[in-house]
């Protein structure tokens, strides 16, 4: 998406993946407005101290981010896009350091687990859990810690000024994550392009076939099911709500693929309609 600038709020700091998702789509620069927690992004998006938030919600690897359905779901936020990014983790420290010479790396949990492999055959380096990969790169280079490295992000080494010491060093190779675009429902005027996906959320009986006489119509109706995810429903046991991404090749298709499930859901909210981003694998 090629933009003027703009506020986007973003969990995390500066390098992290989330700060390299938003440049990725809001190619005509930005401004990165931190946040500690995914609830955090939702708070500041509310008070309209920020028009747009890119936050994660699948990976490759470590599943959905389940709590990120439920954050949508009850907020008043609607998705406008959606950014593949291949996750790409590196070994960075002070210039001018050897392997050798790194006795400790910080990183966030997710991203150590996705490195275990490397570390392996480096018994010497101790592995320390933290908050968030680029905030360790940003304490290595901000309190000049020789020795240490972090797990994170090129372009965190390149904000902070550090060597990259071994690139590439995930496990899976194939690691991507899928971060959502979000905007406040009041301030919409439309998207850069026609949406050709939406992710719905809604709720069916408890009783047998009930799901699949839903997802029988979708397809009927010409709507590829990319995903679906379910939550319970607080207050009432054993039933879920179905988050489902839908991608259609008309309006047509999908208009009337809403209007016939309808009748077999309860509390159905668009939660999101949009151009499919590109996967660039």
């Amino acid at each position: 998406m090629d933009t003027t600038s703009h506020n986007v709020a973003i969990q995390g700091i500066a390098g992290s993946f989330h700060d390299e998702a938003a440049a990725q789509y809001f190619s005509g620069g930005y401004q990165p407005i931190p946040c500690e927690t995914f609830r955090d992004m939702f708070i500041v998006l509310k008070k309209r101290k920020v028009k747009y938030a890119v936050m994660a919600i699948e990976n490759t690897v470590a599943g959905t981010i389940l709590p990120n359905y439920a954050l949508l779901r009850t907020s008043e936020m609607a998705i406008i896009g959606e950014i593949y990014l291949a996750i790409r983790q590196n070994l960075l420290c002070l210039p001018g350091q050897k392997l050798e010479q790194i006795r400790e790396v910080h990183s966030h949990p997710m991203a150590i687990q996705q490195c275990q492999t490397y570390f392996e055959k480096h018994p010497h380096i101790r592995l320390v859990e933290t908050s968030d990969t680029a905030a360790s790169a940003s304490w290595i280079a901000e309190q000049h810690k020789r020795g240490f490295g972090a797990i994170a992000s090129k372009r965190a080494a390149h904000l902070f000024g550090l060597q990259v010491l071994a690139a590439g060093i995930e496990t899976d190779k194939r690691n991507f994550t899928r971060f959502l675009v979000l905007h406040n429902r009041s301030e919409m005027n439309g998207t850069s392009a026609p949406p050709d996906k939406a992710t719905l959320a809604f709720h069916v009986p408890h009783e047998r076939g009930s799901l699949a006489r839903v997802l029988t119509i979708l397809a009927a109706e010409g709507c590829n099911l990319t995903k679906i995810q379910s939550l319970p429903v607080l207050g009432r046991e054993w039933e879920y709500y179905m988050h489902v991404d839908l991608e259609f090749e008309s309006a047509q298709h999908y208009h009337a693929a809403l209007q016939a499930i309808a009748p077999h859901v309860h509390e159905m909210k668009i939660l999101g309609e949009y151009p499919r981003g590109k996967k660039n694998v």
